[in-house]
């Protein structure tokens, strides 16, 4: 087993341009699924699969028809047990074709049994930080002293000293957090909004280009796309948006 220091061993998962992108397939059932990714077509290649569809019974069938299309998948299903059970669920998911998986950061013993039992896989490893739908004071709420940009880099740091691939965590914390962690640690940024605050539950949003150049890697859309009056066309524009700041920084 790896010792607590050892940090990361494993280089980012590559990615093209147009994979970047990660639609939040947040849908009942496999119908709405097969719809939704027939309506994007190629203006999406990365699909996260997250708990609503899990209490279908149909996620694993999900899971295959993105990989029969040619999809990344990302299991959001932020694992979060005794380090023997969340090993477990790593090793047996390890043998899906599986290219992001999510599992609590609170735990560092947990993460590095989840570490240890993905070797050897294709899959990344993503730590949940603190959830883009909470602020200070719901952290002050669950005793948790510090405001959310500390307590993402302490997870973080913990994340990666016990062999954790990378992050999911607000944008707003991707600058600190790439500061923190350095260039080999992957930062994967949900709650993105294109056109600014919504007004949702989402309470530490950014958009697309201040995301990337703060040092995301990949960001996590789901209801600008979904409830635009063209998704496919929302889409587009996104990974538009994704390559302009991608070669703009690459530029800088």
């Amino acid at each position: 087993m790896s010792g607590p220091l050892d940090g990361p061993n494993r280089a980012p998962l590559p990615l093209a341009t147009d994979e970047r992108l990660i639609f939040a397939l947040d849908v009942p059932g496999k119908p709405q699924a097969l719809d939704w990714i027939e309506r994007l077509g190629d203006a999406v290649r990365f699909y996260k699969i997250g708990m609503e569809l899990l209490a279908s019974g149909e996620y694993f069938q999900v899971l295959d028809a993105l990989a029969a299309r040619g999809k990344r998948v990302f299991v959001d299903l932020k694992f979060f047990d005794i380090p023997a059970t969340v090993a477990g669920v790593i090793r047996g998911l390890g043998r899906w074709p599986v290219s992001y998986c999510t599992v609590h950061g609170w735990h560092p013993a947990m993460m590095q049994a989840a570490a240890d039992a993905n070797a050897g896989t294709d899959m990344r490893l993503l730590a949940v930080t603190v959830l883009t739908s909470m602020d200070g004071n719901d952290l002050r709420s669950m005793g948790i002293s510090g405001e959310p940009e500390a307590i993402v880099v302490e997870r973080a740091l913990a994340a990666q000293a016990a062999g954790i691939d990378g992050v999911i965590a607000s944008g707003r914390e991707a600058a600190p957090l790439r500061r923190a962690t350095g260039a080999g640690f992957s930062i994967v940024c949900p709650g993105i909004r294109p056109g600014g605050p919504a007004g949702d539950d989402q309470k530490r949003s950014v958009g697309v280009a201040q995301a990337f150049a703060d040092g995301a890697d990949a960001i996590v859309v789901g209801r600008p796309i979904r409830q635009a009056p063209d998704p496919r066309a929302a889409a587009l524009a996104i990974q538009a948006e994704i390559a302009r700041s991608i070669t703009y920084k690459s530029m800088a």
